[in-house]
């Protein structure tokens, strides 16, 4: 039998255009926000192309073409997107989210162990610890206190990835200095990159705004520190962490252990961030579903904080996650250049091409989600979301490798807050989606706190 939604709301989402702009405007759209510029009818194609002065740029958006590109010919379709590396160099350097060849394959079997399933048992505690911490801080606050909400989600997320980075000691004091520096970075990042689209040569020289590699060199200063001092201590005195971790896998340079310390904060902050202060802004306004949630968190919890062990006794909040991820996917756009000409259902995609995975399309496709637009998590409980038709986390080889980490993370966090506080959104505040490099909801996101 088929759940029934509990609210009908349909959360925001930009104009969807009936006719195509024009590259003009497609450029100060794209500039704006990369959700910004799809037409109306781009949600429900299964491949389509065009193209952006002299690039070719195909889009997947269905099952089986999504496999063919992301897994299929995933050796092809290796390298990331000339805008996405342009965009993140100056920040993660040679990182895994962006190197390819032998570079990538080395850094994976560093990285992709330390954020394993199976290790979520020792990383857990820090979430659990947070937590507690964020619950028992907004329980004191008296009722209607105003806060931002993504901001209390990034310093939240931010001491749960620098604790498991650097241990709890050290993580604690750099946590707020590298938010405000990524925050700053990424609104500063340009996506355009008209050099790419015109084919111009890799090696011919990039500009980049001054402020944006001054926020990079702010997040180096903080992280080179970090990692000096942890690998300074004895192995047997020094805490747990990632960075030690790491280490222990696979010989690396500071350098190179910073590129990769920057990359899992990215992944394991921003990403995870910007997902839970979405979740609180859909609660807010689904009243059913904000009910439902803290009923069940009360329930299993019974006041006290959740544990890994509690994850699989939270179905609800895992579906609120789920959906929360359909909706306002934290990658909205996963992009790669074709390294060799090839096709794609049967069509000719040659060498330099984009191929495009737009998760904020695929998510919302009428042919493969009912009511697609609206907020409903009950659609994760009644059965899998299509295969490749469902990609949060990326998808093939490189998909996240903290993926794991990341949905303990906001299941623990979201079912401790949620059972004793309920988020109100600031009367008059208009949300709007904005995606640069991650989709965020606008700027900041004013609540007010009240008890569950």
């Amino acid at each position: 039998m088929s759940l029934q939604p509990v609210d009908d709301f349909v959360p925001p989402y930009p104009e969807r255009h009936l006719t195509r702009p024009t590259l003009v405007q497609a450029i100060r759209l794209f500039r704006r926000s990369m959700l910004d510029v799809w037409m109306k009818g781009h949600f429900s194609e299964d491949l389509f192309q065009t193209k952006i002065l002299k690039r070719r740029v195909f889009v997947c958006n269905s099952p089986d073409t999504v496999r063919q590109a992301f897994v299929e010919q995933a050796e092809i379709m290796e390298r990331k997107t000339p805008q996405m590396r342009y965009a993140l160099e100056p920040l993660l350097g040679d990182g895994l989210f962006i190197s390819e060849g032998e570079m990538w394959r080395r850094r994976r079997r560093a990285v992709a162990p330390v954020t394993h399933a199976s290790r979520m048992h020792e990383l857990a505690p820090v979430m659990t610890e947070v937590a507690a911490e964020w619950a028992a801080r907004w329980q004191a606050l008296p009722e209607g206190t105003d806060i931002d909400a993504l901001e209390e989600m990034a310093q939240m997320t931010a001491e749960v990835i620098c604790r498991t980075l650097f241990g709890r000691a050290l993580g604690s004091a750099a946590a707020e200095t590298v938010v405000h520096a990524f925050s700053t970075y990424q609104a500063r990042i340009g996506q355009t990159a008209l050099g790419a689209m015109l084919n111009l040569p890799d090696w011919l020289p990039r500009l980049q705004s001054f402020s944006t590699r001054r926020e990079a060199r702010r997040i180096h200063a903080v992280l080179d520190k970090l990692i000096a001092t942890v690998l300074e201590a004895p192995p047997d005195a020094g805490e747990a962490s990632l960075v030690r971790a790491m280490t222990a896998l696979q010989s690396m340079e500071p350098w190179a252990l910073r590129n990769e310390a920057a990359t899992l904060f990215m992944a394991g902050h921003e990403t995870t961030a910007n997902t839970l202060a979405w979740a609180w802004y859909l609660l807010s306004q689904s009243p059913a579903a904000a009910a439902r949630l803290a009923a069940e968190a009360q329930t299993v919890l019974a006041g006290r904080t959740a544990t890994l062990a509690d994850v699989d006794a939270l179905p609800y909040a895992r579906a609120v996650i789920e959906e929360t991820l359909r909706l306002y996917p934290p990658v909205p756009m996963l992009g790669r250049e074709a390294l060799r000409d090839t096709t794609l259902r049967d069509r000719f995609v040659p060498q330099g091409s984009l191929v495009l995975v737009v998760p904020w399309l695929l998510h919302r496709n009428p042919k493969l989600w009912d009511m697609p637009d609206h907020f409903r998590p009950e659609r994760f409980l009644e059965s899998a979301p299509p295969r490749y038709g469902y990609v949060p986390f990326s998808i093939g080889p490189r998909v996240c490798t903290g993926q794991q980490f990341g949905m303990v993370e906001t299941v623990i966090c979201l079912a401790t807050l949620a059972q004793g506080t309920a988020l109100r959104l600031r009367p008059g505040h208009v949300v709007r989606p904005v995606s640069r490099l991650t989709l965020r909801p606008g700027d900041g996101l004013p609540m007010t706190v009240h008890p569950a």
